[in-house]
């Protein structure tokens, strides 16, 4: 169980929305980055409905005080079957440091800062302060494939961001199409276009321009 402010939240928990049970607490997500709650994952009742992914920011801090284990959320029903699938492929399992839940009841935001020290992580430190896009703006997913200028390289394996301000830097590939390199992060600036139906994400790199870019030590713990 993990106490947010004054709010508790327990796995298996039953969810309301205001016209009715919507489910039960599957997981919860954490961002990585400022280590804070940003969803619930909902698991429907009824069998064969896929978990929806609910902000937090819609949950009622209050308790119910008849059940206090209960989750009452600030929608219809009809609303919360608006919200995005919860698809665990675009999430990480489990989350680094402490927390009040199991690893199986986690999932995080595949999201990262560049780490503090190394020589690559000074390569990578003057590219932030060149390109940027806002966090909110990215459309990007872990698994979308990534189309460079002469054919496909991999695909996303998660968004590197700043602390500072949330922008996005860059978009870090998955490692298993990377040659022999253990990790690339593709300057934001070299992405032309973030979602593509048939192609995914795009850059204005070729193969061996990405094979050639530095590779660069990552962070999400202080």
């Amino acid at each position: 169980m993990r106490t947010l402010h004054t709010r508790q939240f327990t796995i298996g928990g039953a969810i309301r929305c205001s016209d009715g049970p919507c489910g039960r607490l599957r997981q919860v997500v954490i961002e990585p980055i400022d280590r804070v709650l940003t969803h619930l994952v909902v698991k429907p009742e009824h069998r064969g409905r896929e978990p929806r992914l609910v902000p937090l920011g819609i949950v009622e801090s209050a308790p119910n005080r008849a059940a206090p284990e209960e989750i009452v959320l600030r929608c219809s029903l009809a609303e919360f079957e608006t919200f995005e699938r919860a698809l665990e492929t675009h999430f990480l399992a489990g989350a680094s440091g402490r927390w009040d839940f199991r690893q199986e009841q986690m999932l995080t935001w595949p999201h990262y800062r560049l780490a503090l020290a190394g020589s690559a992580t000074d390569i990578g430190t003057r590219t932030l302060t060149r390109d940027r896009m806002p966090l909110g703006g990215i459309e990007a997913r872990r698994g979308d494939r990534v189309q460079a200028a002469d054919g496909r390289i991999g695909r996303v394996q998660g968004l590197v961001v700043d602390r500072a301000d949330h922008q996005v830097t860059h978009v870090l590939l998955d490692e298993s199409h990377l040659w022999d390199q253990k990790r690339v992060a593709i300057p934001i600036g070299s992405v032309i276009d973030l979602y593509d139906v048939k192609d995914g994400v795009r850059v204005n790199l070729t193969k061996d321009q990405v094979r050639n870019l530095p590779p660069v030590e990552l962070d999400v713990q202080e």
